[in-house]
């Protein structure tokens, strides 16, 4: 493996490097989502972070809502942002604000109530992103290394070939990086299940691995809640189609995104990555949430390995797509970012379609765009949180 690879991307005040320079305009609710859209459709530079969350909802949700929005304005690819609050929304849009600003990033807050209605705060946010995207549009890409990188790696639509081929490649990435003091996380605690016993043995300490049971037991209670015995099945029907009969054949192809070296710990869902190495996120399967939490860790760019195809991208990360299963590449060419079917033909080797696959994410990681950031196909998101709506 070669181990001169470089990228280059945003350096901030607080250490971090980005690989976007996003204006990014986060709603503190769900009720001011389409202020935002129009926003981002008036001004460049800008992208929205909608979600359906910020009111009616319990407490801890609440503060997990305004940590994970905090988290994601404070990410290492925004430049700059604006927080657009209701004015009586249950998110803290005010530590929102005191949170993005704490990196020394350019913040602005607008409240729609006190400014006199939604045109009004849709004129008044155009004309802030206006002058904050000016501002931090003539600042320069300067060198990277794997040291200054986080990587967030997902699998989803995930059939026979995932295990075998791009989970594979992305584990030897994983190590790569964790190997050159760089930082790699991933979760999916539904997809341990199973296979939670090998990831236990790898975690730094007994308490780590203690953490990783503790995670998929609560996750197993919140499915026997409902009446979902998930060990006795595979719930996901396109998982079926692709061959994967139990949620233990998914988890065991699964977790070979991982690699092979120590777990350094498990981070709740909207905390940040608080050192070097491989660490899991707590997080669900489903796509727009798990992004969301990667993102919410710092991730500036995400692997995403996929055997049926799944399109979706995210508002400020850029997300690699890598394609196990030939068939589907070919069919989905234009979604699918690396052909890694070519270990399942046998016209290429896990390390060749490896190094291909770590060269092509320095070159997005330094400003090429993916194929979903390319047809905008990477507006969704949403952030997974635990009580009911009130």
């Amino acid at each position: 493996m070669n181990n001169s690879f470089k990228w280059f991307g945003y350096r901030r005040e607080n250490g971090q490097v980005g690989s976007r320079n996003i204006v990014a305009i986060i709603p503190a609710t769900v009720c001011v989502t389409e202020i935002a859209q129009a926003i981002v459709y008036n001004t460049q530079m800008s992208k929205a972070l909608l979600h359906h969350c910020g009111c009616c909802q319990l407490m801890p949700d609440l503060s997990l809502v305004t940590e994970t929005l905090g988290r994601l304005g404070s990410h290492p690819n925004v430049g700059a942002a604006l927080v657009i609050s209701l004015g009586c929304e249950g998110s803290n849009a005010d530590e929102i604000v005191a949170q993005i600003a704490s990196t020394g990033r350019p913040v602005e807050k607008i409240v729609m109530q006190e400014l006199g209605g939604t045109s009004r705060a849709i004129q008044q946010g155009i004309d802030l992103v206006q002058k904050m995207a000016i501002a931090i549009s003539a600042q320069q890409r300067s060198e990277a290394g794997l040291e200054d990188l986080v990587m967030g790696i997902k699998c989803g639509s995930s059939d026979t070939t995932s295990g075998l081929s791009s989970n594979m490649v992305i584990g030897q990435m994983s190590d790569s990086i964790v190997d050159a003091c760089g930082t790699v996380l991933f979760g999916e605690t539904t997809e341990f299940m199973g296979a939670e016993h090998i990831l236990a043995r790898r975690g730094r300490t007994p308490e780590v691995g203690q953490r990783i049971y503790k995670i998929v037991d609560a996750m197993e209670k919140r499915a026997m809640a409902v009446g979902v015995d998930m060990r006795n099945g595979q719930p996901t029907p396109g998982n079926i189609a692709g061959g994967l009969s139990t949620i233990e054949e998914k988890s065991l192809g699964a977790i070979n995104k991982s690699g092979s070296r120590t777990i350094e710990g498990v981070l709740d869902y909207a905390d940040g990555v608080p050192g070097k190495g491989l660490w899991i996120k707590d997080s669900p399967g489903f796509e727009p949430e798990i992004l969301t939490g990667i993102a919410a860790g710092g991730a500036q760019g995400i692997v995403f390995s996929t055997g049926r195809g799944a399109p979706q991208g995210f508002p400020i990360v850029p997300v690699l797509k890598i394609c196990g299963n030939p068939r589907t590449y070919q069919q989905l060419s234009h979604d699918m970012d690396i052909d890694a079917g070519q270990i399942i033909l046998g016209n290429k080797s896990i390390e060749q379609v490896t190094e291909e696959t770590l060269t092509a994410f320095m070159r997005v990681l330094s400003g090429e765009l993916t194929k979903s950031e390319a047809i905008n196909y990477n507006r969704t998101m949403d952030i997974h949180t635990y009580g009911p709506k009130i």
